[in-house]
């Protein structure tokens, strides 16, 4: 009824000439409109005119912006919201995930045990793409989630081919597994030695490598065995990241730790005017002063076709559910053998730390510096405080911590007075809080992970980020995880930080925005911003918070364009 009272109220105050002088291409109404602005939470219309928002407001309000040529889209009763904003993730890899072998365990596939994932890597050989790359490549195993609580070996990848490399990338992106002929290839034997800020695991003899390569180990390794692509294959991979992007209700995404071939995919695909949602670009300085692309006019604050680089970034340490992040008290139960002191390691010494945020701050570079553990963000925070002594605090820095898992409440006292942004992990309750609880971290600290709660009580902005394709690029799970905390086996880790849902659509939409300096373009349906809208199938506000996990991507625009429609 509400529906069709909405539509009446505009065909009965249309005219042949717009009431008001601007006429709108579109006019969305007929459902339930969250606006994530406080100053106007809610409508009943909005009106687009050359991709922005022209006028929010009633539907009696909005009609005055239609004329016979303007478009009127019924929304049924669906709610729409401002395009999800990527706190954090790593868009072309998600284009390399999709054509990959899927790892991943249930909810997100069906990997439960190693002889599984054998089998769905020799399916994805059996299916011509190890002919066509001369790897086979699976992504999202998780040892966590295997019955058998271990990685895989090399010798069991040696099941699916003796004559080709296979590489198995672990779910956290900071681990794999290699087979026999992937080791020779990467030149890893015997003799090898750990490199700074990676371990290369070993079999019961102490020297001889297992396959499984943790960090740096995992990234110099990876690059040998990869398959050599083109520039039809990478641009072809950042379009599909693209594509699950909007599938999952984002406008805007982030690629988190860039390098230059991936980069140059990104400015063709600008260049060429084929960009499908806007994507910012944060090339990696952790082995380099030098990154690509910032000394070309595509670092800038504003987009150029849908594309720009904004900054930098860091990493300090590596994953807690791989046992790699840098922590100050040891882990619940170490890795396979570890000592009962050990506390993961850094990713670069200290006085690299150092070295590198103060030449963020001499350069005037954004960064977003990854740090899981709560060593890795003591080192971040100690730089940033010699870095402000030397260099002033810099003007409208938006410093972002990405990932935040185990920070300690004096430490989220040093980023508010610092101005460092959260951009924190919260899917990590459902995916991997009984692992947390049960292995990483012992109970009581695994209640405090992604302490988005303590950050609100503060009055601090942060964003929340699914990592992709760490996790899938789910800003409905993001959504369901940081609302009830529930984890896999249904439990509630932490109660206490759970945080309300109007926080955590702030978090996805409006305060993302903020930390890419995009607040005045996007995050909000105000007038004057992007015609960037997310359709689900209910307005979370107004369903149990259960349910929350159900909601269902309906549309995504952007700039008042439909790039995705359920089927």
């Amino acid at each position: 009824m509400a529906i069709r009272i909405c539509l009446f109220l505009v065909s009965l105050l249309v005219t042949s000439h717009c009431a008001i002088g601007q006429v709108a291409d579109k006019l969305y109404l007929g459902g339930e409109i969250v606006t994530v602005n406080d100053a106007q939470p809610f409508a009943e219309a909005v009106a687009v005119k050359d991709g922005k928002i022209l006028a929010v407001g009633s539907a009696a309000e909005i009609a005055k912006y239609r004329d016979q040529k303007t478009q009127v889209v019924d929304l049924a009763g669906r709610t729409m919201l401002p395009g999800f904003v990527d706190g954090h993730g790593h868009c072309f890899n998600v284009g390399l995930q999709a054509v990959a072998a899927n790892l991943l365990a249930p909810p997100d596939y069906t990997i439960t045990d190693i002889p599984g994932l054998v089998v769905e890597l020799q399916k994805w050989a059996a299916s011509g793409m190890a002919q066509k790359y001369e790897i086979v490549l699976g992504v999202g195993y998780d040892d966590a989630q295997l019955k058998e609580q271990r990685h895989p070996t090399r010798h069991e990848l040696d099941t699916v081919s003796k004559e080709i490399p296979v590489l198995a990338i672990h779910q956290s992106g900071h681990l794999c597994t290699m087979n026999t002929k992937a080791l020779e290839i990467a030149g890893i034997t015997a003799e090898s030695k750990n490199p700074q800020g990676g371990v290369i695991r070993r079999e019961a003899d102490g020297k001889t490598p297992d396959g499984v390569l943790e960090e740096t180990a995992f990234m110099a390794a990876a690059l040998k065995v990869m398959p050599k692509m083109g520039q039809e294959e990478f641009d072809a991979l950042a379009l599909e990241g693209m594509r699950e992007y909007a599938k999952n209700g984002y406008t805007f995404a982030q690629e988190g730790r860039s390098m230059k071939t991936i980069d140059e995919a990104w400015m063709r695909l600008a260049t060429n005017q084929k960009m499908l949602i806007d994507v910012v670009s944060y090339p990696d300085i952790t082995f380099s002063d030098e990154p690509f692309g910032i000394d070309t006019p595509w670092f800038s604050k504003t987009l150029k076709n849908g594309y720009r680089i904004a900054g930098v970034k860091l990493s300090f340490d590596g994953s807690p559910q791989g046992k790699t992040a840098f922590l100050s008290q040891p882990y619940f139960v170490p890795p396979h053998g570890q000592p009962s002191s050990y506390r993961g390691y850094p990713s670069v010494p200290a006085e690299e730390v150092n070295r590198k945020i103060a030449l963020c701050y001499q350069r005037g570079w954004q960064f977003l510096a990854h740090c899981n553990g709560d060593a890795a963000s003591d080192m971040m925070l100690g730089a940033v405080k010699d870095a402000r002594a030397s260099y002033g605090p810099g003007e409208d820095r938006r410093d972002v911590m990405i990932h935040c898992q185990i920070l300690r409440e004096d430490q989220l006292d040093a980023m508010k007075e610092f101005g460092i942004i959260p951009s924190m992990f919260g899917m990590h309750c459902f995916y991997w809080g009984d692992w947390h609880r049960d292995s990483v971290l012992g109970p009581e600290r695994a209640e405090r992970i992604s302490p988005a709660r303590s950050a609100l009580r503060r009055g601090m902005i942060f964003s929340q980020h699914h990592d992709a394709p760490v996790a899938k690029a789910n800003a409905i799970r993001i959504l369901s995880s940081v609302v009830t905390r529930r984890t896999r086996s249904g439990d509630i880790l932490g109660a206490g930080q759970c945080i309300p849902v109007s926080a955590a659509l702030k978090s996805l939409t409006l305060w993302a925005a903020y930390h890419h300096y995009e607040e005045s373009n996007r995050g909000s349906i105000e007038v004057g911003k992007l015609a960037d809208f997310v359709v689900l199938d209910r307005n979370p506000h107004k369903i149990p918070e259960e349910e929350l996990s159900e909601l269902k991507i309906m549309e995504t625009i952007k700039e008042g364009k439909t790039i995705y429609t359920a089927k």
